[in-house]
């Protein structure tokens, strides 16, 4: 390649960029209207009101009422497979809207937002975790062909490529087509997920695994994703998420 054929290319890069921006304009992701800055000034005041702050759980991260306080309800009447992790805000608005759109309508560029703010609040926690893997919670193959993509897989690569931790969306798989776990009550969820995860056997084992999702209830899914890593070999899985459940 010569220097002007370069040159050329750069050039042509730019003007596309430029193109793009301007056909689709860099938006806040929780209100939907154009901002530079990504977050507006208006939702990040909304959302500091959201974010998860101590007290919270030690186990998954839940608020919860006072400082003596080790464990959330739900973490304090069940066993889980996985060791610790966080989610980033609470999941209500403007964050139930704006992570329904990224997952139904393909506002996949919210991802880049999503991770800036999750290593903002939670760089150090990765470093003291020290993942040798990233794996996103995989959809059922019918799902990603209906959707399109996985919302927690945008999360994972990007979040991946920038802390340069090696990310893995093969190895584990979703062998059942579940119903969506909203409309199922506690018990029902994890009776819904028993069974719904494979690990391929081209999986070799690490130390330490991140799970990636974008939004955590009671930990059924998490949990059983982390109980098949497990049983492969993995000693520690933590994860994190875009949005959580409020804890008491």
């Amino acid at each position: 390649m010569t220097y002007r054929t370069y040159r050329y290319g750069g050039m042509f890069r730019k003007i596309t960029e430029k193109t793009v921006s301007w056909m689709w304009p860099e938006v806040c992701p929780f209100c939907g209207r154009v901002s530079r800055q990504g977050i507006c000034t208006g939702c990040r005041e909304k959302l500091k009101t959201l974010r998860i702050k101590e007290p919270r759980c030690m186990r998954c991260g839940k608020p919860v009422s006072y400082g003596e306080q080790e464990f959330c309800h739900d973490c304090m009447h069940m066993e889980h497979w996985y060791d610790r992790g966080y989610g980033l805000w609470l999941h209500k608005e403007p964050v139930s809207t704006s992570i329904y759109q990224f997952k139904y309508h393909n506002q996949r560029r919210y991802g880049v937002c999503y991770v800036e703010e999750l290593l903002r609040c939670y760089g150090r926690s990765i470093e003291t975790w020290a993942p040798d893997l990233m794996i996103p919670i995989p959809l059922h193959k019918k799902r990603r062909r209906k959707r399109g993509y996985n919302q927690a897989a945008v999360i994972c690569r990007e979040l991946g490529g920038r802390l340069g931790i090696p990310v893995d969306e093969k190895s584990l798989v979703r062998m059942l087509y579940t119903e969506p776990q909203k409309k199922l009550s506690h018990q029902e969820r994890r009776k819904n997920l028993r069974h719904a995860f494979a690990v391929k056997t081209c999986f070799r084992p690490v130390r330490k695994v991140l799970l990636i999702d974008d939004i955590y209830t009671t930990g059924s899914t998490i949990d059983a994703a982390a109980a098949v890593l497990k049983e492969k070999g993995v000693e520690k899985v933590y994860f994190l998420t875009i949005s959580i459940g409020q804890g008491y």
